[in-house]
C-alpha cells in the first residue's frame, strides 16, 4: 500500500547525503560493486560479469522469497551479477532512489509502489519498456499478464513496469471467534453484515475489527460505494462527493459506537495486526501477501482462518496495490540490458507460482493459474485464491504525480474526522479536496 512521499517531484533533483542509502540492509546479498565502471554488457563476449543492484522493500517472508529468485537468477547464467539490497518500505525505498538517482547511484532495478509509478516516470527516472518489450515479445509473453494488474503498468500510454508483487486488500476472518458467538462463518458480505456481526461480536467483549485510517482500504470503500478518487482527467478531487464520504461516516459511527477501533499514528497497522492475531477482534483488513504468515498465526493460536471478498457497499470493489519492477533511466546501455534480462526472469510463470506461494502475492500471469502446481495449492489452502477471484472487481489506482501527496491529505482527513466530534466527514473531505486541487492543477 501507498506510504507518504512529501514534496516528491522537488526531491528527485537534489543531492543529499548518501550514508541513507547503505548497502548493507537486512538481507542483503555481498557481491561486487564495481557495476558503474564495467563495461561488459550482458550478452558481451567479456569474462567479467556486469554487476547490478536491484533495490528492494520489505522483510520477512517477502524478502526471503526475494532473496531466492536473486539466488536463482545469479546461477542460471554467468554474464551478470544482481546484488540485492534491502532499503525498508515503500516510502523508505522511494526517498533513497530519488537521492541516488539525483546523485548518479541509482541501483539498476528496484521495486516501485504501483500508484508512484506516473510521479517516478514523469520526472525522467524510469527507462521506457516499450521497446524491450515489442523487442522480446516472443519471451516475455505480455498479454500473459493479468490484465486486472496492467493499469498501473502505463504512463501516458507507455510501459513503465511488469507487475512483480501485487497484491489486493481482502478480508481476514477469525472463523472460530464467529462460531463461538453464533455468527454464520459465510459473513459478513456487506457493510450491514459487518455491522450487525459487530454488534454481537461487542456484547461477547469483543471488537468487530481493528484497523487503521489507511488510504488503501478507503479507496477500496469508495469504489464499492461507486466513487471515484479523483475526477476522469485527474486534474480535481472527487473524494468529497456522497460515494467518498459514506466510507467515512459509516467508520466514524461504527467507532464511536465501539464496534471497531481505528488506531492512528505510526503504528495504526501493528495494533490492528496484534488486535487479530490476539483474537481480541474478529476481521482484519490487509494485503494478499499477508496470507502465508497470516496462516502461521492462526495455526499457533489455535483458530480457524478464512479469507474473503472485502464487504460490499452498492458492489463489490478494491484497488490493486504492491508494485512492479522498473528500471531506471540513466545506466549504460550494457547495465540497461542486464536490468531487462532480470525483470523478464523475475516475472516469469515460474515465479510468480514460487512467490505467490511463499508470500500470498497474486500471482500476476494467467499461465501460471492454469498449472496443475497452483490449482492443487488452492484446493489445499483456499485463503490464497480468494484475491484472485476478487480482481474481477478491482481497478486500478490513481497515478497523477500529485496523488502521493494528495492521499497524505485524504489519510489526515480520515483521522480528524473520526477522531474529532465536532468534525464532519464532509467537511473534513472538503477541506482535504481544497487542498488537493491546488496540487492537482499545478
Amino acid at each position: 500500500m501507498i506510504k507518504k512521499l512529501t514534496a516528491l517531484t522537488l526531491a528527485v533533483f537534489m543531492v543529499v547525503v548518501l550514508a541513507a542509502c547503505g548497502t548493507n540492509g537486512a538481507g542483503g546479498n555481498a557481491g561486487a560493486t564495481n557495476a558503474a565502471g564495467n563495461t561488459g554488457g550482458a550478452n558481451s563476449g567479456s569474462s567479467e560479469k556486469m554487476v547490478i543492484k536491484y533495490w528492494y522493500a520489505f522483510g520477512d517472508k517477502i524478502e526471503k522469497a526475494k532473496l531466492h529468485m536473486v539466488d536463482e537468477f545469479n546461477k542460471s547464467q554467468d554474464r551478470i551479477e544482481v546484488v540485492a539490497e534491502f532499503q525498508g518500505n515503500y516510502n523508505d525505498l522511494h526517498a533513497k532512489v530519488q537521492a541516488a538517482f539525483a546523485a548518479g547511484n541509482a541501483p539498476a532495478v528496484t521495486d516501485l509502489e504501483i500508484a508512484s509509478t506516473g510521479v517516478f516516470a514523469r520526472s525522467g527516472m524510469l527507462e521506457e519498456l516499450t521497446t524491450y518489450a515489442e523487442r522480446d515479445a516472443e519471451q516475455l509473453q505480455l498479454d500473459d499478464f493479468n490484465p486486472g494488474l496492467m493499469g498501473n503498468a502505463y504512463v501516458d500510454e507507455k510501459l513503465y513496469g511488469l507487475p512483480f508483487m501485487r497484491s489486493t486488500p481482502i478480508l481476514y476472518k477469525n472463523v472460530t471467534m464467529l462460531k463461538d458467538a453464533g455468527l454464520d462463518p459465510e459473513g459478513p458480505k456487506s457493510w450491514d453484515e459487518l455491522e450487525e456481526y459487530s454488534r454481537v461480536l461487542k456484547e461477547k467483549g469483543k471488537i468487530g475489527m481493528t484497523m487503521p485510517a489507511d488510504i488503501w482500504y478507503y479507496e477500496a470503500l469508495v469504489a464499492q460505494s461507486g466513487g471515484q478518487m479523483l475526477s476522469e482527467d485527474g486534474k480535481t478531487a472527487a473524494f468529497n462527493s456522497p460515494e467518498g464520504v459514506a466510507p467515512v461516516e459509516f467508520w466514524k459511527r461504527m467507532a464511536s459506537e465501539g464496534l471497531i477501533k481505528i488506531p492512528v499514528g505510526d503504528e495504526a497497522g501493528a495494533t490492528a495486526d496484534k488486535d487479530w492475531s490476539n483474537q481480541m477482534s474478529a476481521f482484519k483488513f490487509g494485503s494478499t501477501a499477508g496470507v502465508n504468515g497470516s496462516l502461521e498465526i492462526a495455526k499457533g493460536n489455535n483458530f480457524e482462518l478464512v479469507t474473503a471478498f472485502m464487504p460490499a457497499n452498492k458492489d463489490y470493489g478494491v484497488p490493486t496495490g504492491g508494485c512492479q519492477l522498473v528500471m531506471t533511466s540513466k545506466g549504460s546501455t550494457e547495465q540497461k540490458e542486464a536490468a531487462w534480462e532480470f525483470l523478464k526472469w523475475m516475472t516469469s510463470k515460474e515465479n510468480t507460482i514460487y512467490q505467490h506461494k511463499n508470500t500470498g502475492y497474486l500471482p500476476t500471469r494467467m499461465s501460471a493459474l492454469e498449472t496443475e502446481e497452483l490449482q492443487t495449492h488452492f484446493k489445499e489452502f483456499p485463503q490464497y485464491k480468494v484475491a484472485v477471484d476478487q480482481l474481477e472487481y478491482a481497478r486500478p489506482r490513481p497515478m497523477e504525480s500529485a496523488y502521493p501527496e494528495v492521499a497524505n491529505f485524504i489519510k489526515e482527513a480520515i483521522e480528524k474526522a473520526i477522531l474529532d466530534p465536532n468534525t464532519s466527514p464532509q467537511d473534513a473531505l472538503n477541506a482535504a479536496a481544497e487542498k488537493a486541487n491546488k496540487q492537482l492543477g499545478k
